[in-house]
């Protein structure tokens, strides 16, 4: 398969500044730097059409083909627009809260938890210094970027982002949220976010990320997440992507859990140009179990793809995926899910599900879930299922009083209420709650039989 690399002189000119002006790194981050930037460059961005199946259905021609310059330094004005941004989060006192403005750490607008403990949660660049041994042992293990184009680049651009740890037993009281802003800079910009979480044997934490954008115009968010979850050790994870109508977001995350560890991860998005969501978890110790979870809707000529992957490596170990999207205008939706059981893991339970409501004619919805399955004694399912509101539950509910819209609009809410009801943090489900509602009076309802 042959990839295309377009307008790499603009990437090229950014990588060489960035690389000439990074003076006191860690001896062994500038190679890594340049070995990043050295695969970019052979594989380009994947915008093939033939034989590439991870990206069958989303196009990244218009990312290959766009000028987006790297936003290196920060403006006066960053940081009173990325305030006005932060209203569209969700926020509470009581977070351990990171900020991000256009990649860099923002102490002005993070509300950060004294250290104590071993506990950390600070910038990436701060952890370089403090957590060197830690940060180079896990960093890109999980993420790898040999066959990664997006990963590849974002290494190469490796400069700040989130740094959490959890010591062995350790748990942090609440969540902690980071938020990677991005602000008007008056011509396409891309930021290349990094987090990296290591919780240690029997830890705990809850963390959300969430990704808030401009509406100003086109801007390109390119996120790597890297989570290595230790034995016995649990996650709650949430993902938002609060992005700007014409913004282009692809997010990688990549997931490594040790023995009796838990993950749940669920991901929430309201639209944009176009998102990737490309999770995936390996289930590297025997016991561990993983639950990925998202909704989304979308609208006008929005494109969301959720690329989820769970491999099962090792016996005992469960997985479970439900994903749901509401679709309206000419809307394009996409979910691709791959649960790969090895012969080593007998005893594997592995459910994944895609539903997708479909609030117009032009709306599309792709789903692509599947099983590859090597172990003799195992329990595996999958299913998909597309299609508008079923009229006997929209009789029933006139029959009760209502108007068939308000009728329409109660159950799209019940729809959305199955992924929002897992959510634990009570402020961030109240918050989503409201997010998908206040959505809604946007969307056509199909009032015409």
């Amino acid at each position: 398969m042959t990839q295309v690399l377009t307008r790499d002189d603009t990437y090229l000119a950014d990588f060489q500044a960035l690389d000439r002006g990074q003076h006191g790194d860690a001896a062994w981050l500038k190679p890594l730097r340049q070995r990043a930037w050295s695969r970019f460059t052979e594989m380009g961005f994947p915008t093939a059409v033939r034989g590439n199946e991870q990206w069958k259905y989303t196009s990244v021609a218009t990312i290959a083909r766009g000028s987006f310059k790297y936003t290196s330094e920060p403006r006066p004005n960053d940081l009173s627009e990325a305030a006005k941004l932060l209203g569209r989060a969700p926020a509470h006192a009581d977070w351990t809260t990171l900020v991000f403005v256009n990649g860099r750490y923002a102490p002005a607008l993070s509300s950060a938890l004294p250290e104590a403990d071993g506990l950390r949660a600070t910038s990436l660049a701060a952890a370089l210094a403090t957590d060197g041994a830690v940060v180079e042992k896990h960093l890109t293990q999980s993420a790898a970027f040999g066959d990664e184009a997006f990963t590849a680049l974002n290494t190469a651009f490796l400069r700040d982002g989130a740094f959490i740890s959890l010591p062995d037993g350790a748990s942090f009281p609440f969540p902690v949220h980071v938020v990677y802003v991005t602000t008007p800079r008056g011509q396409p910009t891309v930021t290349h976010p990094r987090t990296l979480v290591v919780a240690g044997r029997h830890s705990s934490l809850t963390l959300i990320e969430s990704y808030v954008g401009h509406a100003s115009g086109p801007y390109f968010t390119n996120a790597v997440t890297e989570i290595a979850v230790g034995e016995g050790a649990r996650i709650d994870h949430y993902r938002l992507l609060l992005e700007g109508r014409d913004a282009f977001h692809v997010g990688v995350s990549r997931v490594r859990q040790e023995a009796d560890s838990a993950l749940s991860s669920t991901s929430f998005a309201v639209g944009c140009a176009l998102g990737r969501n490309d999770f995936h978890v390996l289930l590297d110790g025997q016991g561990s179990s993983s639950a990925l979870n998202g909704l989304y809707r979308i609208a006008g000529r929005e494109h969301l793809d959720n690329h989820m992957g769970i491999d099962h490596v090792r016996p005992h170990t469960t997985s479970r995926m439900d994903y749901r999207g509401i679709l309206d205008g000419a809307s394009t939706g996409v979910f691709s899910g791959r649960v790969l059981v090895r012969k080593e893991a007998q005893k594997t339970d592995a459910e994944q599900h895609d539903k997708n409501l479909i609030l117009s004619h032009e709306a599309q919805a792709f789903a692509k879930p599947s099983l590859e399955i090597y172990a003799d004694d195992v329990k595996c399912s999958h299913g998909a299922a597309a299609g508008d509101i079923e009229e006997d539950a929209l009789f029933y509910m006139q029959s009760r009083g209502l108007d068939r819209r308000t009728a329409r609009r109660l159950l799209i809410q019940a729809f959305a209420s199955h992924i929002i009801d897992t959510v634990k943090p009570e402020p961030l489900q109240d918050y989503l709650n409201r997010l998908f509602a206040g959505a809604l009076p946007g969307f056509q309802f199909g009032d015409t039989p």
